[in-house]
């Protein structure tokens, strides 16, 4: 019995041995080399191809190749070749990619991905701008930046960078409650665009005492690996990491196989993918300055680097549809316009607005500036003022030529608008004034463009020499044309407004009214108003009320 056991202990030690240098003289003498050709994105590529160097030093039967390549790029070359070698597998640095070329037929099938790390998109802030806001004494949150409006605050083209998309889905959480969210929404969206740049790098490049000569920024959203590599910099301008609350999807960075990678070499990115989620590339990841996949940051950072060491647990990326959705909703909001305003400067506009030492004119004044400096400077807007015979017979005079708002900063425009004065003993010529700013319109209407007519009154109509509001709305009926939308948007302020008159000459042409007895709550519905101005239907369409 015990030779048999010491013979079965050999024979197991012998087979063992067999086995072990049967494995390696099968790796040491491969017939081939599979060549393993991987395209991940410029922030994580380097990691990666040093992972892939190490790996090929101790297995000579497959290796890999590393390119590094913008996202996008490899994404449109998916869809249309441009001529460079496809890669087996690729590793963008959001899944949106993945969502973006699947929707252009670049995959036959459903392709998904697993996460080998993750940053989440923070609003990275000038130190001196965040230690206005509190910090170091309180951590930050996105809503507590946004809600300085005097911040001046970029981001990246959402339709160009994954961050972009996160930016809109964190907008929509924030102000979701609001009362009227369409509004806010837009608003918010607005005041960021003015500084929406393609790429992180060029929001980089309005920190302040860079060489731009553009304003600088007061902060701009960014991924935190981006925030981590800025600070490692020598001398490098500081930026503090504020982070979302509720959370945004994060850069997720999946490796994905390709639908035609050979079977062959489907086997060796599969070996590579389970190198890659050791624990030894985890913390070069850490290194880098990513986070693992569930969002925790295995190399802790104190406040010198001015990010958050805790678990930062990602939002899920929305469905594909609800990402267009909220590109949609972008390009609408961030579409340039041709805006004529129609302003009254009758007699009662010179009345007092209770509490804030100033009459109708002067707030609605302030109102229209600052609504126009959230829209895009290649916006065109041009203004009339209105009330009875103000240029002869008519009712109606141009103030400010249709120009790009950029054209209008750098002239005298601002200037002429708040010298307006409400015109003593004017009436309201509004039915006249209206159909003439809309035949203008119509006549020089811009294809590519939101074209509206923006009427602001404190009144109804009082030129018994006008034709009457049946007239108007007829010709209003007439000049619709479907394929060349013109919408009016009324802004009706003060005790004396009709609003069943100012919503039914909106109405006439798919436009809305937006009214308050309360002259102080200008803002307000002004700001509604260019939540359905500076939006392209179908994305927002009319809805009843003001």
């Amino acid at each position: 019995m015990i030779v048999l056991c010491a013979l079965l202990v050999l024979g197991l030690l012998g087979w063992f041995t067999y086995d072990f240098l049967s494995d390696r003289l099968r790796s040491a003498s491969c017939d081939t080399t599979t060549r393993l050709n991987v395209t991940a994105s410029p922030d994580i590529a380097p990691v990666i191809a040093g992972t892939a160097r190490e790996l090929s030093s101790e297995d000579t039967c497959y290796s890999v190749q590393v390119s590094n390549r913008d996202s996008a790029a490899t994404a449109e070359a998916l869809v249309v070749s441009d001529g460079t070698e496809q890669p087996d597998v690729w590793i963008p640095d959001s899944t949106v990619w993945l969502q973006r070329a699947d929707a252009r037929g670049a995959f036959s099938g459903p392709v998904s991905g697993t996460s080998i790390a993750s940053s989440p998109v923070t609003l990275g802030l000038t130190e001196d701008v965040a230690q206005r806001l509190g910090w170091p004494e309180k951590p930050l949150t996105w809503a507590d930046a946004l809600r300085v409006g005097s911040l001046r605050l970029g981001m990246p083209d959402p339709a160009l960078e994954p961050v972009g998309v996160s930016v809109l889905y964190g907008v929509h959480e924030l102000l979701k409650a609001e009362p009227d969210p369409a509004a806010a929404i837009t608003t918010q969206l607005r005041s960021l665009s003015p500084n929406t740049l393609p790429s992180a790098a060029d929001l980089f490049d309005r920190l302040p005492g860079s060489t731009s000569e553009e304003t600088p920024l007061d902060g701009f959203f960014v991924s935190e690996a981006a925030v981590l590599r800025q600070n490692a910099k020598p001398n490098a301008v500081p930026v503090v990491a504020v982070y979302a609350q509720p959370a945004v999807p994060a850069l997720d960075f999946p490796y994905v196989v390709l639908p035609d990678t050979p079977e062959q070499k489907r086997a060796a990115a599969e070996k590579f993918l389970t190198v890659l989620m050791t624990q030894s590339t985890a913390d070069s990841l850490s290194d880098a300055g990513f986070r693992t996949p569930d969002g925790e940051m295995l190399r802790k950072r104190g406040t010198e680097q001015r990010t958050s060491s805790a678990r930062m647990t990602p939002a899920e990326l929305p469905p594909p549809g609800e990402v267009d959705r909220l590109l949609n909703e972008w390009s609408g909001v961030n579409l340039s316009g041709r805006v004529q305003v129609l302003l009254d400067v009758s007699g009662s506009m010179a009345e007092p607005v209770p509490g804030t030492g100033r009459n109708r004119m002067a707030v609605t004044l302030q109102a229209a500036e600052l609504g126009i400096g959230l829209m895009k400077p290649t916006t065109k807007i041009g203004v009339w003022l209105f009330s009875t015979n103000l240029d002869g017979d008519k009712d109606y005079q141009e103030l400010l030529p249709v120009k790009p708002i950029a054209e209008h900063v750098g002239s005298d425009a601002f200037a002429k608008l708040r010298q307006v004065r409400a015109r003593e003993n004017g009436a309201t010529g509004l039915y006249d004034s209206t159909l003439a700013a809309y035949q203008a319109s119509r006549q020089n209407f811009e294809p590519g463009r939101i074209n509206t007519l923006i009427v602001m009154t404190d009144g109804r109509n009082e030129d018994p020499n006008s034709i009457s509001r049946d007239q108007l709305l007829a010709e209003l009926a007439k000049l619709q044309d479907p394929q060349r939308p013109i919408r009016i948007v009324g802004i009706g302020i003060g005790p004396d407004i009709d609003v069943g008159e100012l919503q039914a000459i909106a109405g006439a042409t798919g436009g809305q009214a937006f009214t308050t007895p309360d002259p102080t709550k200008i803002n307000d519905i002004f700001y509604a108003a260019l939540s359905r101005v500076l939006c392209q239907p179908p994305s927002c369409e009319p809805e009843p009320g003001g």
